[in-house]
């Protein structure tokens, strides 16, 4: 993973299994409350596994890569993602279309200028298909970590770690992700039940538009960020 920034873990049946049982949550879950035109649901820290991952007594799978995990993020798409939101401009609506809203998680945007700041600093992520879809896979900008960390531990360089939530790093982030798109190939990572998709912390990342198929319930997959420190966020 060093290199590309993310790797695919091919087929396990404990992976399976721990999927079968997050599904089975997700379906009794309220998932009506949806952005962009109702063709997205977030699904922020709405899974009920434990804080080892667990789910209803299924273990996960790398419950050790982490001292805890939090609530798991649902994410699921519906066909024709994405629509726009009324409070959406033209600008935003279009960079999601065709950039596929590339982003690296953990800066926030505050303020009414949308100011990004690192405030979630998370050691990876992992996504874990919940369901056989073809439709808006995950996107990935191959190598682009490798920018975009070099950005940050410039940015940083003399800001102490418990003050890097202060900087305001929104036009190193822009500068770094517009070269991540001319250096770095995009590339479709279609998910599979029963495997599981690392990502680097700075990678930069999105959801492809609706295309393909997906069942009645939409696209799932469950996503985990386990936090760190953010001295350890900025390493390579």
């Amino acid at each position: 993973m060093v290199r590309a920034g993310y790797e695919v873990r091919g087929f396990d049946p404990a992976v399976a299994a721990w999927a079968q049982a997050a599904h089975l949550a997700a379906l009794k879950l309220d998932r009506s409350e949806r952005r962009h035109g109702d063709t997205w649901f977030v699904g922020v820290d709405v899974l009920p596994n434990a804080a080892d991952g667990s789910l209803d007594g299924v273990p996960l799978p790398f419950a050790q890569m982490a001292p805890s995990w939090h609530r798991g993020q649902l994410s699921v798409v519906y066909p024709d993602y994405p629509k726009r939101d009324a409070t959406e401009s033209d600008a935003a609506h279009r960079f999601r279309k065709t950039r596929d809203a590339a982003h690296m998680d953990g800066l926030l945007p505050e303020g009414p200028d949308k100011r990004r700041h690192m405030r979630e600093p998370h050691g990876f992520i992992v996504g874990i298909a919940l369901n056989e879809a073809t439709a808006s896979p995950l996107v990935v900008w191959e190598g682009s970590h490798l920018i975009m960390q070099a950005a940050f531990a410039a940015a940083y360089a003399d800001v102490p770690p418990e003050h890097y939530g202060d900087v305001d790093v929104t036009d190193v982030y822009q500068v770094a992700r517009r070269a991540v798109f001319e250096r770095c190939p995009r590339l479709e990572i279609p998910t599979v039940v029963g495997e599981a998709v690392f990502l680097h912390r700075h990678l930069i990342h999105g959801v492809a538009p609706w295309e393909g198929h997906a069942p009645v319930e939409g696209r799932m997959i469950a996503y985990f960020r386990p936090m760190i420190a953010p001295v350890d966020w900025i390493k390579p």
